[in-house]
């Protein structure tokens, strides 16, 4: 199955979309643009963004309110914290401190800077 985000004028997901892989064929091929096409037929206008369920391109899968970088070519999910920054290769948050890796559940203290 292919997967399009649906993004509105600031480039934030509004809906994930699901198609049969049928639907991108050219020639035995699959491309996105037929994909966009179907899509665009089926849903009505809109600017539309092919994404990976299983993270093989655009380096995330959509969620509602993710944004599309076109210069990254990267969806990215919603700053959790103020403190956290995006890692350039990943194009996911991380947090200030590592959490720690012991088994235990974490929750991230904004203003101590710190996992409780």
């Amino acid at each position: 199955m292919a997967h399009f985000a649906k993004l509105d004028e600031d480039s934030k997901v509004t809906g994930v979309y699901v198609i049969h892989n049928n639907e991108l064929l050219v020639d035995g091929v699959e491309q996105e643009s037929k994909g966009i096409e179907f899509i665009t037929q089926l849903m009505g206008d809109g600017t539309y963004v092919q994404t990976s369920y299983n993270n093989n391109f655009r380096k995330n899968y959509a969620g509602i309110s993710y944004s599309y970088d076109a210069e990254r070519d990267a969806f990215i999910s919603p700053k959790p914290y103020d403190s956290w920054s995006l890692n350039e290769d990943t194009c996911l948050w991380v947090p200030p401190v590592p959490m720690p890796e012991d088994g235990k559940a974490y929750q991230w203290n904004e203003e101590s800077q710190e996992w409780l």
